[in-house]
């Protein structure tokens, strides 16, 4: 890694475990060239997920919000496109955000997450672009799991009666599966492990292991082709 890209982390990793101080928010922001904002803000600042009800059951700690905030406000930034510092920078914050996050976790920019301690990743697990998951009832992607760009995960649905009821249910995708470009995934599905769904499917029930699902609504179609490999000799990950 460039020097100092490595010097710019290590100054950051420092602050990072007491960044329920305003302050040291602050000082992260300059770090990263952000536009500066003040303290006034950013003490009485409020995220999009603390306004919902799952926000009453799962309360942010000062530092989860500071945590969330600086995750998607990176995303804005310049220094975001930088390969060698982005994908370091997005796992110190993952590794103290989710609830569990493996190693060699790469993530790409713009993936966007609501509640973040209720999603828990594996290793070597890489999440493409533009990614949406919606974390409320809880979502797991197992190690060396692939999503691609423009995925959606939900958790959770609203009652036709009345939008107030909702009922959560938890996503789980399994070891080495992949979920290709613009698959959406509903409340309470598991995609075994090593399964695959096809590009702009509309998943409503499991994809048990090892197989391919395809569709909307999805269905399974057939067996992935492995020709023998299995588990990391799938390649899924390439990147540091």
């Amino acid at each position: 890694m460039n020097t100092c890209f490595h010097a710019l982390l290590s100054r950051i990793e420092e602050r990072l475990d007491a960044l329920g101080d305003p302050e040291v928010l602050q000082d992260v922001l300059a770090d990263l060239d952000a536009p500066r904002m003040s303290l006034e803000t950013l003490c009485h600042m409020r995220l999009y997920a603390e306004t919902l009800p799952r926000a009453e059951d799962c309360p942010f700690t000062p530092a989860q919000r500071h945590l969330h905030f600086l995750w998607d406000a990176f995303d804005k930034l310049p220094l975001c496109l930088v390969v060698p510092f982005a994908i370091p920078f997005r796992r110190l914050i993952a590794k103290r955000l989710f609830g569990a996050c493996g190693e060699a976790f790469t993530a790409e920019e713009n993936l966007r997450f609501n509640f973040g301690p209720l999603l828990r990743v594996g290793s070597r697990v890489f999440v493409n672009r533009n990614v949406y998951i919606d974390a409320k009832g809880g979502v797991s992607l197992g190690d060396g799991a692939a999503i691609a760009e423009d995925v959606r995960i939900f958790t959770h649905t609203h009652g036709e009666a009345s939008h107030i009821e909702r009922t959560y249910a938890p996503v789980a995708v399994g070891e080495y599966a992949k979920i290709y470009s613009g698959a959406v995934l509903l409340p309470g599905v598991t995609v075994g492990r090593q399964a695959i769904v096809a590009a702009g499917a509309l998943v409503t029930h499991d994809v048990p292991d090892n197989m391919v699902a395809a569709g909307r609504p999805a269905k399974v179609l057939r067996e992935r082709r492995t020709e023998g490999r299995s588990g990391p000799e799938l390649d899924h990950i390439w990147l540091f």
